[in-house]
């Protein structure tokens, strides 16, 4: 039995793990993001939030500076090579150094009722975000990642890369991103490096917004009776970028209140099934 119940929010920061630390995230003005700039930021860490949105990036700094952290922003467009090389020299040139990159930005479009209606441009613009994004992330930070000696890549999953939730292009693209982190980890381990990736399951956030009803049933599906909040995955986050995870690299983490490791509607159909007999 545990003491505590399954709603139960996730602890605070006990410690500064980041002292010293510079972190890059990208998609962080808002939801998982944003609450892992606050996060990091908390334990310590300087950090770049940005955003394809800028406001929304300079909204997240904003309100990391009020609370004594330190926090820099910038608009930036995961899709665009020169972008993302102004980031990365953005963070080095503000704080001196490049420790941890965070990549969260990805793009996602309702799938077409027949699969063969399906759109190029739809299925591109997807894969372009939320896979060669952190692609192209990645390739960037490397060598000042390599170069701090403490260097870790988390990129956010999704557990739509392992299972069927719907959604053709960003459940292809979040697969190939576990993927990428499992071959981009066997390189960037030698050169000390750790590449680790976490798989949310259905997060409170504003891309739901209007979908409470949605929202309701899903819950009953978790076997913590929850449904995740952005604080839950930005602590894995912390967990995977620190020390405290330095012999853990190309692994996938699920963060998603036990979805896919326990089928909890099967589980009470039949027990439904059961009563009725």
């Amino acid at each position: 039995m545990t003491s505590s119940p399954a709603g139960a929010s996730p602890a605070a920061p006990s410690a500064a793990r980041f002292d010293g630390y510079a972190v890059l995230l990208t998609g962080a003005g808002r939801g998982i993001g944003a609450a892992t700039a606050h996060r990091l930021a908390a334990e310590g860490a300087a950090v770049l939030v940005t955003d394809l949105d800028a406001g929304r990036a300079a909204h997240t700094a904003k309100e990391i500076g009020e609370r004594g952290g330190t926090a820099e922003s910038l608009a930036c467009d995961v899709g665009d090579r020169a972008a993302v090389e102004a980031a990365v020299a953005h963070v080095v040139t503000a704080f001196g150094r490049l420790d941890v990159l965070v990549n969260n930005a990805y793009a996602n479009h309702e799938d077409a009722p027949l699969f063969e209606d399906e759109a190029d441009e739809f299925w591109d613009h997807t894969l372009d975000i939320t896979l060669t994004g952190p692609y192209r992330c990645s390739r960037a930070a490397l060598p000042h990642l390599v170069a701090s000696g403490r260097g870790a890549i988390v990129n956010i999953g999704s557990v739509n890369g392992e299972q069927d939730f719907g959604g053709h292009a960003y459940s292809a693209a979040k697969a190939g991103l576990a993927s990428l982190t499992r071959t981009l980890a066997g390189h960037a381990g030698p050169r000390g490096v750790r590449v680790n990736l976490i798989a949310p399951g259905t997060i409170r956030t504003e891309a739901w917004a209007g979908r409470d009803a949605e929202l309701e049933r899903a819950s009953a599906l978790y076997p913590l009776g929850r449904l995740g909040a952005p604080d839950d995955i930005a602590s894995a986050v912390a967990f995977l970028a620190s020390r405290d995870a330095s012999w853990i690299t190309g692994t996938t983490l699920r963060v998603d209140g036990g979805l896919l490791g326990v089928n909890t509607g099967f589980r009470n159909a039949l027990s439904q099934v059961g009563e009725t007999r």
